[in-house]
């Protein structure tokens, strides 16, 4: 195990008894008198919430303190919304993020793609267009998000995969659904039919140009409502 010191006594300590995700903790009143951490009980509080703001742990009232899997979205969310709370323009910054690291990692993402997947793929296009197309539309958020992430699922990196996930939490929060255009959504929904049809073909060149093509659809507003800014602050997760 790395000699890798951390800003918090708690965290140390997790990483040094070895707890596994699952793992319960001891309670608040035992970390505070264990002879390793030597900090106050007020101090384990403190950063027993930072940790449980990083997605760490999991802390309930009756189940007590379990460390969780490793994500990295929640660190990366929490930073994002923060950020976007002072200036929505930084959205355009992740975005171009995102692009790029879809982009580098497209080729291995969908040689681990399966069949069942492909089929996935297919059924969210399916219904995304029935929401399109129906008397009264729907935006198809739902299955936009999961296009994505599916075809992403099976990368052997955590870092990447939490990247992705709070961008689509954070395209969710700046509601670009409400700005853009129908023709948008038709037009993107068009490019996934022709992502998936080059991934099943074994194309993934094509498919990877199709993908980049329609990114550059993605043309963020530079007039946001007032109300936006105050909408994606009442999503910034509550912290210490």
């Amino acid at each position: 195990m790395a000699d890798i010191q951390l800003d918090s006594h708690l965290l140390n300590f997790i990483v040094e008894q070895e707890y596994q995700p699952g793992d319960r903790l001891p309670t608040i009143a035992e970390l505070g008198d264990h002879e390793h951490l030597n900090i106050s009980v007020s101090k384990v509080r403190e950063q027993l919430e930072v940790a449980r703001a990083l997605g760490l742990v999991d802390v309930k009232s009756q189940a007590g303190t379990r460390l969780k899997e490793y994500s990295f979205a929640p660190a990366v969310h929490l930073s994002l919304f923060y950020a976007l709370a002072t200036d929505l323009r930084y959205f355009e910054q992740f975005s171009a993020l995102r692009t790029h690291v879809e982009v580098a990692f497209w080729h291995e993402a969908c040689r681990l793609l399966t069949d069942a997947d492909k089929d996935e793929l297919r059924g969210y296009i399916e219904a995304a267009w029935g929401k399109l197309n129906a008397p009264r539309i729907r935006i198809p958020n739902d299955e936009h998000r999961a296009f994505h992430l599916t075809i992403f699922r099976h990368l052997d990196n955590v870092f990447v995969k939490g990247l992705l996930e709070a961008y689509w939490d954070a395209y969710a929060a700046v509601e670009l659904n409400v700005y853009a255009e129908l023709t948008y959504h038709r037009e993107v929904w068009e490019y996934h039919q022709r992502i998936l049809d080059a991934i099943c073909t074994g194309d993934f060149d094509a498919a990877q140009e199709a993908y980049i093509q329609h990114t550059r659809l993605l043309h963020y507003p530079t007039r946001i409502q007032a109300g936006a800014e105050a909408h994606l602050a009442e999503k910034l997760p509550d912290t210490v």
